[in-house]
């Protein structure tokens, strides 16, 4: 979708894109439990650790940041599990998330927009989860059974 917009220097219409933005989440495992967080931040909730990939960043990158940010934790055997790209997955802005899963190494506590951090086994998650992270550890879920 694109707009335009005026040079506000010279004064000459120029052409705005708006596109999805790129997030990361990550599935981390973690004494037999995978962690969440809570949101301290609209929407409010239980979400995966993650979030908005800088400019200039790989998505690996932004993932590692994000993961240390908001639950002290460092990460290991990190693999791209999915993405997740329908419009209506973020209520604030459509947002392209890829996932990732990985073994998480360190003290567990909470930062950044996390206002509190907590192991939870896969079959006794909170609910509902922020955004489409329910539908994100379903898939997970599913995989290791195939597996």
């Amino acid at each position: 979708m694109k707009k335009h917009l005026i040079c506000p220097n010279c004064g000459a219409a120029v052409q705005h894109y708006r596109n999805p933005l790129p997030t990361v989440d990550v599935i981390i495992r973690l004494d037999r439990k995978i962690v969440l967080i809570k949101r301290t931040n609209e929407p409010i909730g239980w979400a995966l650790p993650g979030g908005f990939v800088d400019y200039g960043e790989s998505l690996e990158e932004a993932i590692i940041r994000e993961t240390a940010e908001e639950t002290g934790l460092q990460l290991q055997n990190l693999e791209q599990f999915r993405a997740y790209s329908d419009p209506m997955r973020d209520p604030r802005q459509h947002n392209i998330s890829f996932v990732f899963s990985a073994d998480g190494f360190g003290s567990l506590k909470p930062g950044d927009d996390a206002s509190h951090t907590e192991l939870f086994s896969l079959n006794e998650l909170p609910s509902p989860l922020c955004f489409d992270h329910g539908q994100i550890l379903a898939d997970y879920i599913k995989s290791l059974q195939i597996d």
